[in-house]
């Protein structure tokens, strides 16, 4: 079993010269949001909800490299 479950992604083409993905996600009872450069999945930002705000996510390299893996699939 996943340590994360993706709930939704989004791929946002719109822009002029960067295509980005964004995943969001439950770890650990936790929301999350991550979003990729589309070309090359370079991670941009990570974020956690709480209380009705969000704050920059700390995430291990591994959760990041396994959530990479599963959008790469999806895309």
């Amino acid at each position: 079993m996943k340590p994360y479950e993706i709930n939704n992604m989004i791929i946002d083409d719109d822009f002029d010269s960067e295509e980005y993905v964004t995943a969001e996600f439950t770890h650990e009872n936790k929301d999350y949001s991550i979003t990729f450069k589309k070309g090359d999945l370079e991670i941009i930002n990570a974020w956690v909800f709480k209380d009705g705000t969000s704050l920059p996510a700390n995430l291990a390299d591994n959760i990041i490299e396994l959530i990479r893996e599963d959008v790469k699939k999806r895309i």
